[in-house]
């Protein structure tokens, strides 16, 4: 044990010698990487997802969605912190176990990893003392800074808002202008077909082709019965004339009384009804021949075809009607001819101004969200040291042989079927529940999904220390109430210190 002792001591005698001569750096990054945190020059994430300034790096705040950023504190929940390890090999360990004051010692020459509570500088206790207002602080003055740039947002959303408003005015009258004129292009179209058809009609009408059309001539065509009585008399036919005989010119007035319902003498003679009694199907030599007992149809084949029936009625086949010919006429009218190049620009420029405004709309909700995330995360009690605050925003999962369980700290637990279904709710975050010499290991949530005839959901989560954030195991003691085991190295006791005084004598 001594000679272990000896090895650790020499190696951290090693590590204070060296630091004297280290190369300064932002704490947990390593000497190959120390071009890329210039001090008093902006800083960029080394994904290259965004650049911050400077003082923002280790300020206890996660910018960086790689954890750049923070290499020296726990704020982003997947930091490293790098570790010299003076005398032997670097190596890289969790920024979080860093925060808690281990450090990872490789000894000599069985490489055999120790991992030794060292004596840090009384400072470092202090810091991490003064850690939850520092954080609180930090937090605070990014609400104040995401605030003042909403400001500034709000400002150019209502200036592209005016933007856009303008632009739209001359599009909206230029469009106006081109409508109206393809409505009036239209009229002149539907006019010219009227007349074409009038003149048709009134051809089919003139059966001696004396270019007039009679009373006589008028009465072949039952469908313009007035009345539709079933009668269409002379008196009728005379009324709709007004006189005995018309010409085209005349005509025209009769046309428009007419045109609804008349039917061309073309298209009656195709749809003349077939009489019943010649519609016969071909006779089989079984036609009056019973069903063998073998071939009689079950019921369920019955019911599939009463089925088959009932759907086929629910289809009709849309009979052929002077409406809708009149309705294909007018969508013989064509689209609407594209926009001149002038109302097209005008088109063109308000479209921009749209965009413009909607992603500047866009933007401002976003910082709506940002302000309303850190306002909640600033609601929240991360521990005494702010120790927990690196599981906000994480879930951790647990699956057993039914179900997969989920623990959302500072949120929600859930359940959910393991081979497919809904997602039931245990519990929204409620409050620390430990005892009062102890309140941060355990976890309340509350008001989840009720229970058939029975109270909501809820759980009790249990935190124990351990090297990994990890869900250990789930029961349901009570009904509707469950329990979690969750293990944290956040939970983790304070390490003692080594004296290395004593150390020293021993040796």
């Amino acid at each position: 044990m001594k000679i272990m002792r000896c090895h650790c001591f020499v190696l951290l005698l090693l590590a204070v010698g060296i630091s004297a001569v280290e190369v300064q750096r932002p704490r947990g990054v390593p000497l190959s990487k120390r071009p890329l945190y210039e001090e008093g020059k902006p800083f960029t994430c080394l994904d290259g997802s965004r650049t911050i300034p400077f003082n923002r790096v280790n300020d206890d705040y996660c910018d960086c969605q790689d954890g750049s950023d923070e290499p020296g504190t726990s704020a982003c929940p997947n930091g490293h912190f790098h570790c010299t390890n003076a005398g032997f090999r670097p190596t890289f360990i969790p920024s979080l176990v860093s925060m808690m004051g281990f450090v990872t010692v490789v000894t000599p020459p069985t490489s055999t990893t120790v991992v030794l509570p060292v004596k840090t500088p009384a400072r470092s206790w202090d810091e991490r003392e003064r850690r939850p207002s520092e954080i609180s602080r930090n937090k605070k003055a990014k609400l104040a800074e995401v605030e003042v740039s909403k400001k500034g947002m709000e400002v150019k959303v209502e200036s592209l808002r005016s933007v856009k408003e303008e632009a739209e005015k001359p599009e909206k009258e230029a469009k106006e202008r081109h409508l109206k004129a393809w409505e009036e292009q239209k009229a002149v179209i539907r006019m010219e077909k009227d007349k074409a058809k009038m003149a048709e009609v009134f051809a089919e009408l003139d059966d001696d082709a004396d270019g007039s059309v009679s009373v006589a001539e008028l009465l072949t065509h039952s469908e313009l019965d007035p009345d539709s009585d079933g009668s269409f008399t002379e008196v009728e036919a005379q009324v709709l004339l007004g006189v005995d005989k018309v010409d085209i010119a005349a005509f025209e007035m009769v046309w428009n009384s007419i045109k609804e319902k008349y039917i061309s003498e073309a298209r009656a003679d195709t749809s003349i009804d077939i009489p019943q009694e010649e519609i016969k199907e071909p006779a089989t030599d079984q036609e009056s021949e019973p069903y063998p007992d073998e071939d009689i149809p079950e019921e369920d084949d019955d019911e599939e075809d009463d089925e088959d029936d009932e759907d086929s009625d629910d289809y009709k086949s849309p009979p052929t009607t002077h409406t809708q010919e009149k309705k294909a006429d007018e969508d013989d009218e064509g689209t609407m001819p594209p926009y001149d190049e002038e109302t097209q620009q005008l088109i063109d420029v308000a479209q921009k101004a749209r965009d413009e405004f909607d992603e500047a709309e866009r933007a401002l909700r976003e910082v709506d969200d940002q302000i309303r995330n850190i306002e909640k995360e600033i609601s929240f009690d991360f521990g005494p040291s702010a120790e927990f605050g690196y599981m906000y925003s994480q879930c951790y999962e647990l699956t057993t042989g039914e179900y997969v369980y989920k623990l959302c700290p500072f949120n929600r637990v859930s359940q959910k079927p393991k081979f497919g279904g809904s997602e039931t709710n245990l519990g929204t975050w409620g409050k620390w529940a430990g005892p009062e010499d102890d309140i941060y290991s355990v976890m309340k949530y509350e008001h989840g999904t009720g229970c058939w005839q029975g109270p909501n959901r809820s759980t009790t989560v249990k935190l124990t220390c351990g090297k990994e954030t990890v869900v250990t195991s789930t029961s349901e003691p009570s009904r509707c109430e469950y329990l979690m085991e969750f293990t944290t190295p956040a939970i983790c006791k304070e390490p003692k210190s080594v004296d290395m005084t004593d150390e020293h004598d021993e040796l």
